[in-house]
């Protein structure tokens, strides 16, 4: 059975250890509990589809950052061939919280960059926890700059908490990189596909979510600021972060009634990670779908429907 459950998903890991439990007793003794199972099964598939059916804003930021969710990196190995992945700014350093690279995607040339994180504390530590530092946003845009170059769409992986916001970074110039980024994606001449498949948190996601379509998971979370920081800015209380996470209209859902990205791609039910082959085979029809569509339009069509794009993201409503 699978390990690091979610609080919310207490019900559904204890029928499932019942399950599991009642299984290999009948296997050990060669008793006949069909019945029994076929039932108990039945009701954990009901308990699934009532629990995750009816996910609040904070049980999708926990699914958005569950530590077995598939990363950048694992989407890569699945997804593309040949992928050769590049480094440095050519500035200052490499930064390993951002990854990029060439590759071929059903045998057509592509560049990939997006966030990584780590899956222990070595290899979170190499990466940063996913925040990257002015040098990676860089080392980014230096790659989808060679893209242009070559005609090659671009795939933008989303998952990070937000840009570092250390000393350092902001000495290096981390705003003038993320604002550098945005300026310089807005006329990049090749298609450009945002996929957020995890965390979207501030500027650093943005930073690198400028494109023709933005594709969010289901249960990713996309967003100015973390409910946690959004909470002790307003209340001056982290503990709040759930109330914070409801009125931040962060998940895929409330981005899409308010136009901020172009589809959802559905999840296995409780999410990527529970499934993480299946996940893959779902985005590469969707990156697909996508790259067919942007590959048909002309350079000065593709940079009029991403202005237009921009220019009508939101909803607005007047006040009396």
């Amino acid at each position: 059975m699978e390990t690091g459950w979610l609080e919310f998903e207490k019900p559904i890991i204890e029928l499932e250890q019942k399950i599991e439990d009642l299984r290999a007793f009948a296997d050990k003794e060669n008793l006949e509990f069909s019945e029994e199972l076929r039932n108990l099964e039945e009701r954990a598939a009901k308990v699934r589809d009532q629990v995750y059916a009816n996910l609040s804003s904070w049980q999708r930021v926990q699914i958005a950052r569950h530590p077995r969710r598939p990363y950048t990196l694992d989407y890569v190995g699945r997804l593309f061939t040949d992928f050769v992945e590049l480094h440095g700014d050519r500035r200052f350093s490499e930064d390993p919280a951002i990854v990029a690279g060439i590759a071929r995607f059903e045998g057509r040339p592509v560049v990939v960059v997006g966030h990584q994180k780590g899956r222990n504390t070595k290899e979170n530590l190499r990466r940063n926890f996913g925040m990257p530092h002015p040098e990676g946003y860089r080392k980014a845009l230096r790659i989808m700059q060679l893209g242009e170059k070559f005609a090659n769409p671009i795939l933008c992986f989303i998952d990070t908490p937000g840009a570092y916001p250390g000393i350092g970074a902001e000495e290096r110039g981390q705003a003038e990189a993320i604002a550098f980024n945005l300026l310089r994606m807005a006329s990049i001449r090749t298609p450009i596909l945002v996929l957020v498949i995890g965390e979207g948190g501030s500027g650093g996601a943005l930073a690198l979510a400028l494109g023709d379509e933005v594709l969010m998971f289901e249960n990713a979370i996309y967003s100015v600021i973390s409910p946690e920081g959004c909470a002790a800015i307003l209340w001056k209380d982290q503990a709040k972060a759930q109330t914070a996470a409801e009125a931040l209209r962060l998940t895929a859902p409330d981005l899409a009634k308010l136009r901020v990205i172009s589809r959802i791609v559905p999840e296995p039910l409780g999410g990527a990670h529970r499934d993480p082959p299946a996940m893959a085979e779902t985005l590469r029809k969707e990156i697909r779908t996508s790259l067919e569509r942007l590959s048909a339009l002309s350079t000065d069509d593709l940079l009029r429907q991403r202005r237009e794009l921009y220019r009508k993201m939101g909803v607005f409503a007047e006040g009396s």
